[in-house]
Formats: C-alpha cells, structure tokens, sequence
C-alpha cells in the first residue's frame, strides 16, 4: 500500500516542472513591465538633458534674463526665487505638520485627530489653482500686490498634507514599548515625544518633509496667483542697498518677501508659450535645473540620513 509520505513526493514531483515553468513566466514577466515603468521615466530625463542641456552654462546660473529677442542671459531671480519661496513653505508647514501628526498618532479615536485626518484627506485633494485662488482672496487683495510671502504661504497649504501624514504614519511605526517605557520612567509626555519618539521615526519623517519640498518647489498655478513673477528680482541687490542704507535684517528680509517673486516652475510656463526661440530653447534649461535641484536634494538627504543611520548602529 502506497504510504502518504509517497503519494506527496509523486505530486511533488509532478507539480515541479509546472511550479518552476510559472515561477520563470511571472519573474519575466514583472521584469517587463517594470522595465516598461521606468522606460517614460529614463526618456522625459534624457530628453530633457538633451533638449536643455544647450542653453546650461555658467552664465545661465549668475544672470539676470536679457530682454525679449536677444540671446544669452539666465535664470539667477527663478532661481533665488525658488530658494526662498520654498523656505518660507517649509517654515510655515514644518512645524504645524509635524505638531499635527504627533496629536492624530497619540489621540486618533478623538473629535479633534478624526477631524484632523479627515481635513487632511480633503485638503490633499484640492487642486493646486484652488489653493492660489485662496491665499489670493486672504492674502494678496488685502494688501493690494503680489508678494513671495503670499506664495510661500500657498505652497506650504500644498505641503501640509504630506508632511502630516507621513509623519503620522511613521509614528505609528515606532514601537509602543519605547514610548510605554519613558513614560513609566517618569518622563512627561511632550519630552517622550521630543526625545524618544521623534528620533525614532526622524528618517521616515524626514522622508516626508522632502516628499513636501519636492511637491512644492514643482508647482506653478499658486505662485500665478500669489507671487506673480519678477524678471528683475536680484537677491544681491536687495541686500547691497539695505546695508547701504543702514537697515536692518529684518527690514532687508521683509524687502526680499515683500514684493513679487518669480521660482523654476513660474519661468518654465513663461517662457515655453513666448514666441521667441531663444526663450523656448531656455525653457527646457530651466526644466533640466529643477529637475536637477529636486533631484541633488534628494540624494543629499538621502545620504545624509543612512550616515545617520550607520551611526545610530554603530
């Protein structure tokens, strides 16, 4: 009589050659089309670097745009006007996000965290333009001109989402015993918060906040709306005529963010739809630079994060 222990090793043995062929047709299979997922990526990069890669030089990064049917100039005001508007939604958003996500992680069941989560969910879908419209409406038509505060504000509405969260999540994922833990050994709940649970999710939250960054510094229709654009903006020579005007700091800051700014995403949407060549030629430039910067960025935080991460090991 046959024992179970053979019947098993006979379908075994069957089933094998099935198991093996199916197994190679899947792993083929997802190969391809993840071969087919990065195929879009690899060509908009290359044909940006090749489309924009004419107009790069040094020039291109040091001066101000030269008037319309000339060739030659830069980008230098897009690009301090992204440094900047970029700052102030990271300034504004950071802290409120961050603060945000540790109530909804610790109180989720409560009015406040379901309706925190809830508007947050809502306001992740709201379209970009309807943003600027908003900071518009509060913002700029009360004080009567555009203004890179007004664009800083709208781009960190945009980045609030995200940064909420993700750092919500990552929260979630740190150990309940660590935060048990601290509180039994007498420390208060926002130094548990500080200094247990923050550290311990820092590169998942980290992670989040250039998730924001990146969003933020891509977006063109709330800047339409709230800084407008200014081809003469120089962040030199704000600063050279408050010195030598004996201002202060704070009145050179509020100079800088007070008056219309232009940003990478605002220049690129100008100059692709003018009719002069050299100006379309700089658009692509100006695509190369922001996808360069967004992509510089990630990869220094990156690094920094697993140099974190090596030493928190040890």
């Amino acid at each position: 009589m046959t024992s179970f222990r053979e019947v098993i090793a006979a379908q075994h043995v069957m089933l094998s050659p099935r198991r093996k062929v199916t197994n190679i047709v899947m792993l083929s299979l997802t190969g391809v089309m993840t071969l087919l997922a990065l195929v879009p990526l690899f060509w908009i990069i290359g044909y940006v670097v090749y489309k924009g890669g004419a107009s790069l030089n040094f020039d291109f990064f040091t001066q101000l745009p030269r008037p319309l049917g000339m060739e030659g100039g830069g980008v230098i005001h897009a690009i301090e006007g992204t440094l900047i508007v970029t700052l102030l939604a990271a300034v504004f958003a950071v802290p409120p996000g961050v603060l945000a996500a540790f109530y909804a992680a610790h109180h989720p069941n409560t009015p406040l965290g379901v309706a925190l989560r809830f508007s947050t969910d809502v306001l992740s879908g709201v379209p970009s333009i309807v943003i600027g419209l908003f900071v518009y409406a509060i913002m700029v038509k009360p004080m009567g001109h555009f203004s890179g505060l007004a664009g800083g504000v709208a781009l960190a509405i945009l980045m609030l989402p995200t940064i909420l969260r993700t750092t919500e999540e990552m929260l979630k994922l740190v150990p309940h015993a660590l935060h048990e833990g601290s509180l039994a050994l007498g420390a208060p709940e926002w130094k548990t918060s500080l200094d247990v649970l923050f550290p311990a999710a820092f590169n998942g939250i980290a992670t989040g906040l250039l998730l924001g960054i990146a969003r933020a510094s891509g977006e063109t229709a709330p800047l339409l709306f709230t800084a407008l654009g200014n081809e003469r903006f120089s962040l030199s020579q704000i600063v050279t005529s408050g010195v030598q005007s004996h201002q202060s700091i704070f009145q050179i800051l509020g100079r800088i963010v007070d008056q219309p700014i232009d940003s990478l995403p605002l220049t690129l949407w100008k100059y692709a739809q003018q009719p002069y060549p050299e100006r379309v030629q700089q658009s692509w430039t100006v695509a190369l630079v922001l996808m360069i910067l967004v992509l510089v960025l990630n990869i220094i935080a990156r690094l920094w994060i697993e140099t974190r991460a090596r030493q928190l090991r040890g």
